[in-house]
């Protein structure tokens, strides 16, 4: 690399960790007590714990990005999923750190890896022990992380450009099946991930139920118009059974919004040549001329009718009047 270039990557990654160190570090306040988890809320505050399961992963085939949450939390939409199309997706959560969401991608794209970018944001947090987060960088490697407050269970798990992570989990049952879910399960990113969401809390999922839930998918120009990256952003901010209706408003989303690598439908069949109706008229009353066209048959003359008196032997069987026999 020449010695200009060097430089200058040099100097953007000190500025990308600069720049996470007082991003990160800015009213962090500090730690929890690890006994105040259990009341999921901040102290002091009105602000809840995000405990909930996700995962993040690749499509490397289409390079699409995506995140899939559920939490027994209002909008966590909001809170989680981050995404940029060709750098990689976040998942932030437990006692949620939204700026590990941006910093993150900042790190990603100033070449850090998944590992480094992680190592980077926990560093820098005096709160660590309570953030969970899990990243998918756009090379498809995977990683997360699990401060050691989180509420049990906690935990996440990585696999081919995916990871899992969740805390508040009724056992690790839910991450493995999360897991093995998204590794069997055929067709689209999208499709994959809300199928790991019903894997997961067919396990048991959080511990304390369910509330809301949040897809968002990015690829570089599969946006609204092809003007940004965000191809599928679904959210149920408030609902009994959130997964089952991100996955009824994903249905009716991807009707209006097709994917644009989907093949072009077939033209549809041009329809068949009506044959020729045929003509109620028969032959005996209708004759073609030299034109194709038809025309009338003359009518055939009817002969005069015989005279009773003088009707002929052949008629009658008997001679007239006066015939000689």
């Amino acid at each position: 690399m020449p010695r200009r270039r060097w430089k200058t990557a040099f100097s953007l990654t000190l500025a990308a960790v600069a720049l996470a160190a007082a991003w990160v570090w800015a009213g962090s306040g500090e730690p929890l007590a690890k006994e105040e988890i259990v009341h999921l809320t901040v102290p002091g505050t009105n602000i809840p714990v995000c405990g909930t399961y996700s995962i993040v992963a690749l499509d490397p085939e289409t390079g699409e990005l995506g995140v899939a949450v559920q939490s027994r939390i209002v909008g966590v939409g909001a809170i989680v999923p981050w995404a940029k199309a060709g750098v990689g997706a976040v998942a932030s959560q437990a006692y949620a750190n939204p700026r590990y969401g941006p910093v993150g991608m900042l790190m990603l794209e100033t070449g850090a890896t998944a590992e480094q970018t992680v190592a980077m944001l926990t560093r820098a947090d005096p709160q660590a022990a309570q953030r969970q987060v899990g990243i998918i960088a756009a090379t498809g490697e995977p990683a997360t992380y699990t401060g050691t407050d989180c509420g049990a269970f906690a935990g996440g798990l990585t696999g081919k450009n995916y990871a899992v992570l969740g805390n508040i989990l009724t056992s690790e049952d839910v991450l493995k099946a999360m897991a093995k879910t998204f590794e069997e399960t055929k067709g689209t990113l999208a499709d994959r991930l809300i199928a790991a969401l019903e894997a997961a809390q067919a396990a048991g999922g959080d511990k304390r139920g369910m509330q809301s839930a949040a897809l968002l998918v990015v690829r570089e120009g599969w946006g609204y118009a092809g003007l940004n990256d965000r191809f599928r952003d679904i959210r149920v901010d408030e609902h009994p059974e959130p997964i089952a209706e991100l996955k009824r408003v994903y249905e009716e989303h991807r009707k209006l919004f097709p994917r644009p690598d989907a093949p072009e439908p077939e033209p549809a069949p041009e329809p068949a040549p009506e044959a020729p109706k045929k003509s109620a008229d028969t032959p005996a009353d209708k004759t073609a001329n030299s034109k194709g066209t038809e025309k009338e048959a003359p009518m055939a003359e009817k002969p005069p009718a015989a005279d009773p008196k003088t009707a002929s032997a052949k008629d009658t069987g008997k001679s007239p009047k006066g015939a000689l026999d």
